[in-house]
């Protein structure tokens, strides 16, 4: 079967086969031969996966066994804080400011980073160098928000956060490179991206996100944590609104 994700991985990247070829130093037969179907040695696996900065168990899914996709998912993990607020401020500026491609934001209000001034002038200078940045907030109109406000005996505080951060976020609304959307998801998990890291606050019936654990990842080839937590995010930007 053709291997449908690579020829597409190479197309939107402009790449040739014959440019894949010479930068991993393989006969371009090769690299037809995989497009047709044929599974890469590992370390090839590899080379095409890191120059395509892609994982190389989407490129082939099939090729790693379950121990090797288990072994390298383990492998993303950095570090485990029992609790956001147990996070270092400085690993927040630093956990952003090696971003150099993408930002990505899921929470419902995030207010803790919506309040610091630092980070909001991090986003805009990281926009402004040409990095993505995108900021996803609860729509405070929504039963999902409605229910958690409720799950943590704060009510409609919940939403009074959400348009709190909205109007403390409003001096990057109008920044080029920099966009916010509402969404109206069940939040298991707020997801911060920055690259290739990613920093999950796990959420907990009862409790505020600030008292759940936070989990920071960092992608490895051949794991799938970080893409996973990725993904998730792609999926609610998709049929999230734009905040007008």
């Amino acid at each position: 079967m053709p291997n449908d994700r690579l020829r597409t991985a190479l197309l939107e990247r402009g790449i040739t086969p014959v440019d894949l070829a010479t930068a991993l130093q393989v006969d371009p037969k090769s690299v037809e031969r995989w497009l047709k179907g044929r599974t890469p040695y590992r370390r090839h696996r590899y080379a095409v996966a890191a120059h395509l900065q892609m994982d190389e168990a989407y490129l082939w899914p099939d090729a790693l066994t379950s121990d090797q996709v288990s072994n390298a998912a383990e492998s993303e993990i950095i570090n485990v804080y029992p609790h956001r607020w147990g996070v270092p401020s400085d690993l927040w500026r630093d956990f952003f400011g090696n971003a150099e491609e993408s930002i990505n934001v899921l929470v419902y209000s995030g207010l803790f980073l919506a309040e610091d001034h630092g980070l909001q002038r991090l986003f805009r200078q990281k926009a402004e160098a040409g990095a993505s940045v995108r900021i996803l907030l609860g729509d405070p109109e929504s039963s999902p928000v409605a229910q958690r406000g409720a799950d943590e005996s704060i009510d409609d505080t919940m939403a009074a956060r959400i348009r709190n951060a909205i109007v403390l976020y409003q001096p990057l609304r109008q920044v080029d490179g920099i966009e916010f959307r509402l969404h109206g998801t069940v939040l298991y998990n707020s997801i911060f991206g920055a690259d290739d890291q990613v920093l999950v606050n796990t959420h907990i019936y009862s409790f505020p996100a600030s008292q759940a654990p936070v989990l920071h990842l960092r992608r490895v080839a051949g794991g799938d944590m970080v893409t996973t937590y990725l993904d998730s995010f792609e999926r609610v930007w998709d049929g999230a609104t734009p905040l007008k």
